[in-house]
């Protein structure tokens, strides 16, 4: 096609004079960004990394000006297809650029962020401070991003007293299709700065959770808080499934500990193998700072290395829980509640090597995108009050069974993590894996000693078809529970399970921020439908 009246050469034009030749990334880039954690879509006809929030705006004004689609990534950790496109005329703006702290304000405990700073530069920078978040990032914070936890409902560190990502946010800046930067929170206002959340409708929770269908997140104002004084740790081993999840949620409802979930015994069996312990004691300097006196370090690592993590004999689930506070004496007091809820619910306290480890390091490389013998995986994420969790398993279950023996032949496995949030809120994932050929993504993030020790397995096509029908199967039952869940993105039927009138004024707000669908076409549901 003659570049004068292509498309493609025509918006990449634009964009060269308007950001710049450093801000187009190659034919790389288009591969790796066609994929995320889990699966493949269609490539980006053009990557842009803007470098600034300005160039952000003028990118997005650029492309939907040009009737073109955008879509934004992160850190890249999706695994619901949040970022791929669902057409070829994609602009894809890779928001890695804009990872730089704006301010950091320790009279007011708030700090603003840009939207593409990672959890783990946030918790470098506020540490020698004395500071942290309240809730401080995910599994995958070494790599995920603010603006992505924001839109796809970031947790783990922090969780079970202080929610989500979207608990700590008191302040927004987003630029929607017409290239308008709107501002959320206190700062929205004259004269206003960041702090308080609400003053009148709460527009920040408007772009909270949205998957990245209402605008692109440029700015991030978050509270923060002082770094504890004192920390425990407490793990528990339980016969049954029924006996661990009665004891999380009752410790959930307690209030007692900073983070509380349960891996089951296949995860509790990952997490005891040979190069796990070893990987362990790598961690035991961490381990040694972490104390609040050196002698105390000593000792924990101490023990940390003769316990390993051989402690738990047999099927069982493995509950694990991180108390935090301003002394030592309320923490121990903590502690002293969690281990009273898991005994009574038959728990038998086992070696705390797990949450410990976490805790000393919570940012690791993310070698997780792929398991140890070189398989992939593929999450599922429940949320729903405690007094729904039991029945939700068994639904769940229950519509896993009639698969079982097709997963035993494709070498499709199961494993299930379960959280507590926020003390109301019980999480349930469950995660598929199974050895199939690796993605362009499992070969770019994973650090190349790790994969050197991995054989690449072969194509398995059937597998792959058979994991995809489970987890629609699973969708289908959380969708019956009304669950929420984490990372929408274009699996999970947000804007159809919603009731008609709710869904018309999500509808409206849709249109009013992006009158031709053009932002992340798909994320949230069929806006055109």
């Amino acid at each position: 096609m003659n570049k004068a009246t292509d498309p493609a050469a025509l918006l990449e034009s634009a964009l060269l004079d308007a950001l710049g030749p450093e801000c187009l990334l190659g034919e790389d880039a288009k591969t790796l960004f066609s994929t995320d954690v889990y699966g493949e879509g269609i490539a980006p006809a053009l990557v842009v990394r803007p470098q600034s929030q300005e160039q952000v705006a003028d990118a997005v004004r650029i492309a939907a000006t040009a009737g073109w689609a955008v879509t934004q990534r992160g850190g890249g950790m999706s695994y619901t297809g949040g970022y791929l496109p669902t057409q070829t005329n994609t602009m894809m703006l890779d928001l890695s650029g804009l990872n730089r702290i704006v301010s950091i304000n320790e009279d007011d405990l708030v700090i603003t962020v840009e939207a593409g700073i990672t959890w783990q530069q946030i918790w470098e920078a506020l540490t020698p401070r004395g500071l942290r978040l309240p809730f401080f990032g995910t599994f995958s914070g070494s790599r995920a991003t603010v603006g992505g936890g924001l839109s796809n409902g970031a947790l783990f560190m922090g969780t079970a007293r202080y929610g989500s990502a979207a608990d700590i946010v008191v302040g927004m800046e987003v630029i929607d299709a017409r290239g308008r930067r709107i501002q959320t929170g206190q700062a929205a206002f004259h004269n206003g700065r960041p702090g308080f959340r609400q003053y009148g409708p709460d527009l920040t929770g408007l772009f909270v959770h949205d998957a990245g269908a209402l605008g692109v997140k440029i700015l991030a104002s978050l509270r923060m808080m002082p770094m504890p004084e004192a920390a425990d740790y407490a793990s528990f081993a339980f016969a049954t499934q029924q006996e661990a999840t009665q004891a999380l949620s009752a410790i959930g409802r307690s209030g007692f500990c900073e983070e509380a979930y349960i891996f089951d015994p296949a995860t509790t069996r990952r997490s005891l193998d040979h190069a796990t312990l070893m990987k362990d004691i790598g961690r035991l300097s961490n381990v040694i700072r972490s104390q609040s006196s050196m002698l105390k370090g000593l000792q924990e690592g101490a023990k940390m290395a003769m316990a390993g993590r051989r402690f738990v004999q047999g099927e069982v689930y493995t509950l694990h829980c991180v108390c935090a506070g301003r002394s030592v004496d309320g923490v121990r007091d903590d502690r002293r509640g969690v281990v009273k809820l898991a005994l009574d619910h038959n728990g038998v306290e086992i070696s705390n090597t797990i949450p410990k480890a976490a805790r000393a390091n919570p940012f690791e490389p993310l070698n997780g995108i792929l398991g140890s013998q070189g398989e992939r995986w593929a999450a599922l994420n429940s949320k729903v009050p405690h007094s729904d969790a039991e029945r939700l398993i068994v639904a769940t279950e229950a519509a896993i069974d009639p698969y079982r023996e097709r997963m035993a032949a494709c070498g499709v496995t199961m494993s299930f993590l379960y959280i507590a949030i926020a003390q109301h809120v019980f999480s349930y994932e469950p995660v598929l894996r199974w050895f199939d050929e690796w993605l362009p993504v499992h070969r770019h993030v994973p650090e190349p000693d790790f994969l050197n020790e991995l054989e690449e397995p072969s194509p398995n096509h059937e597998g792959r078809a058979l994991v995809d029908e489970v987890r629609s199967k699973i969708v289908d039952v959380f969708a019956e529970f009304g669950a929420a869940s984490n990372q929408i993105g274009k699996t999970y039927p947000m804007l159809a399970s919603l009731n008609p009138d709710s869904r018309s004024v999500l509808r409206a707000l849709k249109k009013e921020l992006d009158p031709e669908g053009l932002i992340n076409p798909g994320a949230l549901g069929d806006f055109s439908a």
